[in-house]
């Protein structure tokens, strides 16, 4: 099989040949910009450039020659946009490690060695305290209140940095000829390589109600003002619509996957009841899902952290046939539950291995055991793309990386025998 048949063959519920692998083609199945450095000295790779491509969360954009020695069946299409040495300058990341920023962002240093970073508006938006590894939101436009209307809605948004500081290609969308590079890109990289595309979208509602008001009044909110929040969505999922409409026009009949984005969850389960979730939410997010599967081929991603194993079945009932990263370590979101539950409605993109407790404090005895665990529980029958629960963090020994794919790559073959795929 190619890597993109393996994908497509696992989204349709039936074993691959090979559990189809991902690393970097959502900023949730990504590495940090740190480890990503450490990973390459390990492995004696003297490529220059490490380009930090998500710079809230300090992503580094995966290689073509990591891609390869990983088996990376999946690629993010926003890739091509970042080909242009003139769009990067060099930078030192927290450890010292050098790597590259895209030429629009540009933080300051602050006399306490944090770093801040504004929006093109010249508004603090975001800090970086000395020696962290991500960006932390510190402006939320609506924390005093809603606005009698949200008619200014997209100005207002990109007061918050997971907008004014978007990855690619979504930091290029301003352009005027973006959507037909879009599609030229995508089309140009489909013909080139063998691998699944990535079109990430985000599309979030429950985050961006959080970005906007603050995580503890969103939450009150729901349940206080529920007709408020209503509106809220309303016009978000207006945005959201115009959004996947150029999408799918540009990119449905060339793009495999389409990723949407709503952390939904906590350790303990979601940050809502069901029934919250499947009258506020739901409706929306299947409108969403109902646009992509009527007017595109793509696939649905939703990437949704924490227990959401109790607004699981809600979440496919709305068309949601994807679902990352799958996280594992919290509670009701055991493999085997999962598997058994939910296994022949939703495809696994995630869960391979522990980025909390296993990959990062681990062994490499402990890591390829546990990745062999979930391979046998996830990819039975299908249904699985092998990545990590969430990106990998700096802390994560660079063996332990290696471990981890060479383990899915010898273990995860269909006949278990043979070289590396």
């Amino acid at each position: 099989m190619t890597k993109r048949e393996r994908v497509l063959t696992s989204i349709a519920h039936k074993e691959p040949d090979a559990i189809p692998i991902d690393l970097g083609s959502t900023p949730s199945s990504g590495i940090s910009a740190i480890a990503y450095n450490a990973l390459k000295r390990h492995l004696g790779i003297a490529e220059p450039g490490t380009k930090v491509y998500d710079v809230v969360q300090q992503l580094a954009e995966p290689s073509d020659l990591l891609i390869d020695r990983f088996g990376v069946c999946s690629l993010d299409i926003g890739r091509t946009f970042n080909t242009d040495p003139s769009r990067w300058y060099d930078i030192t990341l927290a450890d010292g490690s050098p790597a590259q920023y895209p030429t629009w962002f540009r933080p300051d240093r602050d006399a306490d060695n944090s770093w801040r970073a504004k929006n093109k508006k010249g508004m603090e938006i975001a800090r970086m305290p000395e020696g962290a590894t991500f960006f932390d939101q510190t402006r939320f436009p609506y924390i005093d209140g809603y606005p009698d209307t949200f008619d200014n809605l997209p100005e207002v948004m990109d007061q918050v940095l997971w907008s004014a500081f978007v990855h690619s290609p979504w930091d290029q969308a301003g352009r005027p000829d973006f959507w037909q590079e879009l599609r030229n890109n995508a089309i140009r990289l489909r013909e080139q390589t063998d691998k699944a595309l990535v079109i990430v979208a985000g599309c979030n509602l429950f985050e961006w109600g959080t970005f906007l008001r603050r995580m503890d009044n969103f939450l009150m909110d729901i349940y206080l003002e529920p007709d408020t929040v209503g509106r809220l969505l309303d016009a978000l999922l207006e945005i959201h619509l115009e959004t996947l409409r150029h999408v799918c026009e540009a990119v449905g009949d060339v793009a495999d996957i389409l990723r949407f984005g709503d952390d939904l969850g906590m350790d303990s389960g979601p940050f809502m009841a069901p029934d919250i979730y499947r009258k506020l939410f739901y409706p929306r997010h299947k409108k969403l899902c109902d646009y992509v599967h009527a007017h595109s081929s793509m696939h649905t991603f939703l990437h949704s952290c924490g227990s959401i194993a109790d607004v699981l079945p809600h979440l496919i009932d709305a068309g949601f046939e994807i679902i990352n990263p799958v996280q594992t370590n919290v509670r009701h979101m055991e493999p085997e539950y999962l598997k058994r539950e939910f296994g022949k409605d939703v495809v696994f993109w995630g869960g391979g291995a522990d980025t909390r407790h296993i990959l990062n404090n681990g062994d490499v005895v402990q890591v390829t055991e546990h990745v062999k665990r979930n391979i046998d529980i996830l990819g039975k029958d299908g249904g699985f793309v092998f990545a990590a629960i969430h990106n990998i963090m700096p802390d994560v020994p660079p063996e332990n990386v290696v471990a981890m794919f060479d383990t899915v790559m010898q273990y995860g073959r269909t006949d278990r025998k043979g070289d590396n795929v």
